[in-house]
């Protein structure tokens, strides 16, 4: 399977670095990413599904109940520079996107709908600026390959580094605008299977 389009920066296997985020907090996840310099360069760190991540901790967005924190990562991040273009790896339709900028939220969010030969599917796109939201029609077909915006800076993402969160939604439940992108441990069978692994979706 040929890898499909979802940054600017065209994948290949020199240019996108994984990284694991496993357990760690605010400051030492921002050490992580700055490591790998990615400001400067053509590249991009990507990683992160169903990791468990300490990052989280420090937003009450989190916190569903008194011991309850929702810590467990459903999609993939795509750390690179804001301004980075993102494109739609794959054809179908738009079908709702909000505008979320509580700390630790998805700042602008889009979600479009597919039908392909395996089956239906939803894909979101969240840390996107919020100019990318601009013009947007509900219901509008697009191609694979199609610019769907450009990564937000932290003022207007959630307060993260620079990144594009991607992730494959099998069953919607009736959400428009957003989805959770981060699930609790008690959660996390139903979770698992409605939100698959979003790399062999790409072909990466």
């Amino acid at each position: 399977m040929q890898p499909r389009p979802l940054m600017g920066i065209p994948y290949s296997h020199e240019d996108y670095l994984p990284v694991d985020l496993t357990g760690l907090g605010p400051a030492e996840y921002r050490a992580r990413v700055d490591e790998l310099q990615l400001t400067t360069s053509d590249r991009v760190a990507f990683g992160g599904y169903l990791e468990r991540r300490g990052l989280y901790d420090s937003f009450h967005h989190f916190r569903d109940a008194p011991g309850k924190t929702r810590n467990i990562h459903l999609g993939v991040d795509f750390w690179a520079p804001d301004g980075t273009q993102v494109l739609s790896p794959f054809p179908g339709y738009i079908h709702s996107w909000s505008s979320r900028p509580d700390p630790g939220d998805y700042g602008a969010v889009l979600i479009m709908e597919h039908h392909l030969q395996w089956g239906a599917f939803y894909t979101l796109y969240g840390h996107l600026s919020h100019q990318s939201l601009n013009g947007l029609v509900a219901g509008r077909f697009l191609q694979a390959g199609v610019p769907l915006g450009l990564l937000g800076g932290e003022r207007e993402n959630g307060g993260y580094y620079p990144h594009l969160h991607f992730q494959v939604i099998r069953d919607l439940q009736d959400h428009s605008g957003d989805y959770p992108g981060v699930c609790a441990e008690a959660d996390l069978g139903f979770y698992r299977q409605n939100c698959p692994d979003p790399l062999p979706f790409l072909g990466y």
